[in-house]
């Protein structure tokens, strides 16, 4: 060629050429060498987070996971439940404009990723810690955690609201998600919020994190329906086709998309012979995909980002995922306390005497009243090992029901039960009690039906904080007619309330006790059948009397013989039943006692205090009362013993207050 030198031309191409392989090697360096730790490092907030190239975003994940498990490990969390929703966290943040999109994240177990990505990475070995961070979202924490949760299966109905809020704000441009697990989908008000929002045409999306198990394996149709969707040979291989053909959108234009989907869901409903539930709830169904494919997660919701309306993204992921013994046995690493990282093992701190928690006394104990008495039966909303239900499952299965997450469903359910001639054992959570409150008072307490509530992590829970506290329960069922209630101060009192109260011709019980051990060594002991509304008294004296109910009157007892010490001579009442009230013993206790201070590890508004008081205005007494307990505020997280300093119901807080009364 006239005028061409190639030696010229090699001069120029070569230094190019050399430039290009050198900046390649240096990007796959970077991106595929995982124990660099300068991609995490540099993300102080999703800001930062989009920053960064696609590919970044693969060694980010596994330098986010690796930083969850070396801070778990030592500061106890939610495991196995953040490690799985890693890559969500990643996607959802890389892809939306969080905070002014906005993202919420169900329950909170999953939401760990999220709070190292929103400027909390410096500050998360104190996650649950008191006076730390909270271990779940909170909207007074961060501007990233757009609404506060705890309770399950509240996400939906949030996020349709924030939704609407902005059409009617002319915020046509802001994006709301909502990311559920496939456990809290069981509630019933998580298919309200969806019934709502699909017939509202609202622009949310669900993201349903579905990973097969709760904190126990989850139970029911709608588990049963997405193993199907997930296990289907046939739907999946037409799947993937649909979904490379949508992922060409921008070459072919929304018409594409439009006539694929129209196609697919005809194909959906040809393969499972019915048609979508999420599709005939009125959302646009897309999946199911690969969760922990950060990739194909952020292509996938940068076209739904295009896509007006309400629609659910199904990700499938394994909880405790890059850990294997987590991925391997996932309920125990739900939330398994200090764990050696390299092992798996578990580290307890040995104690001086072993006593028994409260929840595995329960499980004991129901199991040897259901072998005497063919009607009881157990019911759990998805936490049979958490409660110890799980023991009784193993040996009664036929007898045993875990209803999933639908606390008001287990209620109506032990209700129906009860007037069929059951005698169910509902065990439930102080704080998810909350949620049927309705239910125990329509259907079970207006019937008075033999139902027994059994109220577990009853008072402080300690670091999962104020969503999960059970504050109220003395002070709500007092309120309610035919309820017997009652709280026991050792292992020996659960037992003998629980046979107590599964014997003939009782009503509505609920027995409620704390969370963790208890105070007794030899605690399985003949049962006693116990008065109901009868207390007594522990220590008599001249000076001061303690009126205590349930765990927090050991706390008494030991402030008590300190003040014996201090030569004072208190006395000590176990009220042990709040309804009906012992007023024999409370005429007793104010006839003879110039100060009366009560204890309970429950509001101080509505509940034991309230209860003496009343009494004291009703017979004229003059007695001065103390009322020691949760203060009207919300209480954070931390150690319960903590906590209890915090609330001033611990021994040294009752000692002061006693001593300064006395002096």
């Amino acid at each position: 060629m006239p005028g061409f030198n190639i030696h010229k031309a090699l001069l120029f191409v070569i230094p190019v050429f050399i430039t290009f392989v050198v900046q390649w090697v240096s990007r796959m360096a970077e991106v595929t060498n995982l124990n660099d730790s300068s991609l995490l490092k540099r993300v102080n907030d999703p800001e930062d987070l989009r920053l960064l190239d696609r590919e970044q975003l693969v060694p980010l994940c596994h330098e986010i996971r690796e930083f969850l498990i070396d801070t778990l490990s030592v500061n106890p969390g939610h495991f196995g439940a953040s490690l799985g929703a890693v890559e969500l966290a990643v996607a959802l943040h890389y892809t939306f404009n969080t905070p002014y999109d906005k993202l919420i994240w169900d329950v909170g177990h999953q939401a760990y990723a999220h709070k190292v990505l929103t400027g909390r990475r410096d500050v998360f070995q104190m996650n649950r810690r008191y006076k730390g961070i909270s271990g779940f979202p909170r909207m007074d924490e961060s501007p990233y955690d757009a609404f506060g949760v705890g309770h399950s299966s509240t996400s939906i109905s949030a996020i349709l609201g924030m939704a609407t809020a902005a059409a009617l704000q002319g915020e046509s441009d802001r994006h709301h998600v909502a990311v559920i697990g496939d456990g809290s989908l069981t509630a019933g008000m998580a298919f309200e919020a969806m019934n709502h929002a699909g017939g509202s045409k609202a622009n949310v999306l669900v993201v349903l994190n579905d990973n097969g198990i709760a904190i126990d394996e989850n139970v029911g149709a709608l588990k049963e329906y997405l193993t199907d969707i997930t296990t289907s040979k046939t739907y999946n291989r037409f799947r993937n086709k649909v979904w490379n053909l949508l992922g060409g959108v921008s070459r072919y234009g929304p018409n594409t998309r439009r006539i694929a989907q129209q196609f697919e869901q005809a194909v959906k409903t040809s393969i499972f012979d019915k048609s979508n539930l999420f599709e005939s709830l009125g959302f646009r169904y897309f999946g199911p995909v690969d969760g922990h494919d950060v990739l194909r997660l952020t292509h996938l919701l940068e076209d739904l980002k295009q896509i007006p309306g309400p629609k659910l993204l199904h990700c499938i992921t394994i909880k405790g995922k890059g850990y294997p013994k987590a991925e391997k046995n996932q309920t125990k690493f739900h939330a398994p306390g200090i764990f050696d990282k390299s092992t798996g093992h578990q580290i307890v701190k040995p104690c001086a005497v072993y006593t028994p928690k409260y929840q595995n006394v329960f499980g004991k104990t129901i199991i040897e009243l259901a072998r005497n008495n063919p009607k009881i039966v157990g019911i759990t909303p998805a936490m049979p090992s958490g409660c110890s239900l799980n023991m009784m499952m193993q040996v009664m299965p036929e007898r045993t029901f875990d209803v999933g997450i639908a606390e008001q469903h287990a209620v109506t359910f032990s209700a129906g039960l009860a007037a069929a001639g059951m005698i169910p054992f509902c065990n439930i959570y102080s704080s998810f009690m909350q949620r049927a409150f309705d239910q125990a008072i329509h259907d079970v307490a207006l019937q008075n039906l033999h139902v027994v509530f059994c109220l577990d992590r009853a008072g402080l829970v300690g670091e999962d904080g104020a969503t999960h506290h059970g504050a109220y329960d003395l002070a709500y069922f007092r309120a309610i007619p035919n309820i017997t209630i009652a709280a026991p101060m050792n292992e020996v009192e659960l037992r003998n309330l629980m046979y107590t109260a599964q014997l003939p011709d009782q009503g509505p019980w609920v027995i409620r006790y704390p969370r963790g051990r208890g105070v007794t060594t030899k605690w399985r002991q003949p049962f006693s059948e116990l008065t109901p509304g009868k207390g007594h008294m522990l220590r008599e004296g001249k000076d001061l009397a303690f009126v205590s109910i349930g765990h927090a009157g050991n706390f008494v007892s030991a402030a008590a013989e300190r003040l014996n010490q201090k030569g004072y001579n208190p006395g000590h009442a176990d009220i042990r039943f709040l309804k009906p009230l012992d007023e024999e013993l409370l005429h007793q206790v104010f006839s003879n006692y110039p100060h009366i201070v009560s204890v309970e590890d429950g509001t101080v508004l509505g509940g034991l205090g309230s209860a003496l008081t009343e009494f004291k205005n009703q017979h004229q007494y003059t007695a001065s009362i103390t009322i020691l307990g949760i203060p009207d505020r919300f209480i954070e997280q931390g150690k319960p013993d903590e906590l209890y300093k915090e609330c001033g119901f611990d021994e040294q807080s009752i000692f002061e207050v006693a001593f300064d009364l006395l002096k």
